[in-house]
């Protein structure tokens, strides 16, 4: 049984980091202090090494205006509320309309999304219609099909594009180094909720992280609502794959690289609601573990040297988040009488969960917490990717999604799975 009462008495004499002569909790010290560093690194250290590589070592990107054709595919499965607003947001684009095909796929849409597109005809809209629910990947691919354009442009329904972001996203391709282009996603927290305050945050800082990565060598993901890829390097992804993840490995192994232009702006609205951004980052965690299962071929130094340092400190070591975070609080706890260090590192922690604790409560009630949004979500990323990497290990793969939304009619994001083998 853990003694509490040390933390009504922290008066600060000497703080010790490591004491070995304490010889009942060495190893609960190095292995305390061993993932404390870890996680330091994973989310400070390597940031400020990318920071240091893209300023010392910087790949520039050979910019200039361009205007290739361009097919413009939206990914959508009973998107009714939104693709009207969607399409005319597209059709406001600041691009030449003899260079711009607007192609709308429609996962076997059940609702009023095909008959709303095919109202748009007129001025040049495609639909096409995907007959069997086989998933957004597919769907994707299939329309790639029906399209002419050099430059593939990837959305979703509820992606606002801002009048210039082709424009913007386009330069980059004047490079021929370049395969593709993420684009630079703003989340918008409409009703200030506890998750959308903690997703604009955690998102603000994977922004500033993908401008460094890019500038040092290449992306390792982009979002995918809204990317550009070249018809030449475009490759059909497996139905159970995460575009937003595979593009950048393909073009990867074609040796190209994904870069950012922060300037080429979209928006979304983030979830206001704590069991809907669980059941997204579940799915989507899954999806990327799979992803990095199947290629890890990628973790060849002498091929892939930076992007596979990338991927791994970015995506693998962040999904080693959750485990290290249960190894510094139970040594933390075996290390209490080792010192003040420890004692207050200890309290600290439970003070961290304490304060999740209220966010999710705050969440539940729909009361808004401020900064308690934060170690609400951070709480929230972590147990989805434990449950994702559940999902993982059982062999289930997300093939199709349900679209959220903030209506009692919201369905479950896993939709249909299917058992996949992996190889």
């Amino acid at each position: 049984m853990i003694n509490l009462a040390f933390f009504w008495s922290l008066s600060v004499p000497e703080v010790k980091i490591f004491d070995p002569s304490f010889n009942q909790s060495p190893v609960a010290q190095i292995i305390f202090l061993t993932a404390v560093a870890l996680i330091l690194f994973i989310y400070l250290g390597y940031p400020i090494l990318m920071f240091a590589i893209s300023r010392l070592a910087p790949r520039p990107v050979q910019r200039a205006e361009i205007q290739p054709r361009v097919s413009l595919i939206i990914a959508a499965h009973n998107e009714e509320r939104d693709i009207a607003a969607k399409l005319e947001n597209a059709l406001a684009l600041d691009y030449p309309k003899d260079l711009l095909q607007i192609i709308v796929a429609s996962d076997c849409s059940d609702d009023g999304t095909d008959a709303i597109v095919r109202g748009f005809s007129d001025h040049g809209v495609i639909l096409y219609r995907q007959l069997t629910r086989d998933g957004k990947t597919r769907a994707q691919h299939r329309a790639v099909g029906f399209s002419n354009g050099d430059i593939l442009v990837f959305s979703d329904a509820t992606t606002r594009y801002e009048p210039d972001t082709l424009r913007k996203l386009l330069r980059a391709f004047a490079d021929p180094s370049v395969g593709c282009v993420a684009g630079q996603l703003v989340y918008v927290a409409g009703e200030s909720s506890a998750v959308g305050k903690g997703c604009r945050s955690y998102w603000s800082y994977e922004r500033i992280l993908k401008s460094w990565e890019s500038e040092a060598g290449s992306l390792i993901g982009v979002s995918g609502c809204m990317y550009a890829v070249r018809r030449s390097c475009y490759a059909k992804l497996a139905s159970d794959m995460i575009d937003d993840f595979v593009i950048a490995t393909e073009i990867q192994l074609q040796g190209l690289r994904t870069v950012y232009e922060p300037e080429a702006i979209c928006s979304e609205d983030t979830n206001h609601r704590g069991h809907d951004e669980f059941r997204m980052r579940v799915r989507v965690i899954e999806q990327t573990i799979n992803a990095l299962h199947r290629y890890s071929g990628l973790l060849d130094a002498h091929k892939h040297g930076m992007f596979m340092f990338q991927m791994i400190c970015h995506k693998t070591l962040r999904y080693a988040i959750p485990l290290l975070l249960i190894l510094s609080f139970t040594a933390n706890s075996f290390a209490l009488d080792a010192g003040r260090f420890y004692q207050y590192a200890f309290f600290a922690q439970c003070l961290f969960y304490y304060a999740a604790f209220i966010g999710w409560l705050g969440d539940r009630s729909g009361v808004k917490l401020g900064p308690l949004a934060l170690p609400f979500y951070f709480v929230l990323i972590n147990v989805a990717t434990v449950v994702a990497f559940m999902k993982f290990m059982r062999g289930e793969a997300h093939v199709v999604w349900e679209p959220l939304r903030d209506s009692p009619q919201t369905e479950s994001i896993s939709g249909s799975k299917q058992k996949s083998r992996m190889r």
